[in-house]
């Protein structure tokens, strides 16, 4: 069985993790061998409630669980109806955009209004991969945009490789009143974009990297209101655990980095994100 990283230090409040796959992590989607991360997480035979205890038990006091698929989607929307502390988002990612039918987005934004469905996400662009067409992958962006909009939910964006015409598309469609850059990859210049638009920014593992001074000059710009911050497991794993499976406990590693570099305590970051989280996904 493989063993998960040792759990930090607890946070002296509370905070939640803004973007996890919980049924990768538990098992419920089936891991191609070609996805070592997923394999080894699923190897560790976790459950939810286990995640969600964990998690705890480090001041890590929520999450929201992200689809990337119909199948996905819907069965995060189900497990956080029943779970508390757990909110969904829903969509087709750009990788698996060429299967975003108009059929599918009907059940995408169906699932949408459900209460526990607090997003539309993750949707955006990638050209770091060409599992996609870009005509696809703008199609589908453009029609998430819509849903998000009429649904009244959080738009959150998958933003690889592709910053000028994420950016693009949203002034073009008109972004809804709440937009999420998750696991964000830009650099200071970016982030003073996203200032200016007031969309938030999510930061992951990356910005514990050594080689990811960007990432760190990018917080450093962002303002505090418009952070939130996320773990992507079982991807992304802050340092010191990178090619070992993430979770939602290992928050605490990425947000003491990210407080260190704005300079502030800890705690006031946890407050702030926290009170981002009620503005960005509604109250627990």
């Amino acid at each position: 069985m493989t063993k998960l990283p040792a759990a930090p230090e607890p946070l002296a409040a509370p905070v939640f993790d803004s973007h996890c796959h919980l049924d990768i992590m538990v098992g419920d989607r089936q891991a191609s061998s070609g996805d070592p991360v997923a394999l080894a997480a699923q190897a560790a035979s976790t459950t939810v409630r286990g995640i969600l205890d964990d998690a705890r038990a480090v001041g890590v006091t929520g999450l929201v669980t992200i689809g990337y698929d119909l199948p996905s989607s819907t069965w995060g929307a189900e497990v956080a109806a029943v779970h508390d502390r757990v909110h969904a988002g829903v969509a087709v990612h750009p990788n698996e955009a060429h299967a975003a039918s108009p059929e599918t987005l009907a059940e995408i934004e169906a699932l949408a209004g459900r209460p526990e469905v607090r997003a539309v996400g993750e949707t955006g662009l990638d050209y770091y991969r060409d599992w996609a067409s870009r005509d696809d992958q703008h199609a589908s962006f453009r029609a998430h945009i819509e849903i998000a909009k009429r649904a009244g939910k959080a738009l959150v964006v998958h933003d690889r490789d592709a910053h000028d015409d994420v950016l693009k598309v949203l002034a073009a469609e008109g972004a809804p009143p709440v937009v999420v850059f998750h696991s964000f990859s830009g650099d200071a210049e970016l982030a003073k974009k996203c200032t200016d638009a007031g969309y938030f920014m999510s930061f992951s593992g990356p910005v514990t990297y050594k080689n990811a001074s960007y990432l760190r000059e990018a917080a450093r710009v962002a303002p505090a209101e418009l952070m939130l911050v996320e773990t992507d497991a079982p991807y992304l794993p802050p340092v010191p655990h990178r090619g070992r499976p993430n979770a939602p406990y290992l928050i605490p590693l990425t947000l003491r980095c990210l407080a260190e570099v704005k300079g502030i305590r800890p705690e006031s970051l946890c407050e702030a994100i926290d009170a981002n989280g009620v503005t960005v996904f509604g109250a627990w």
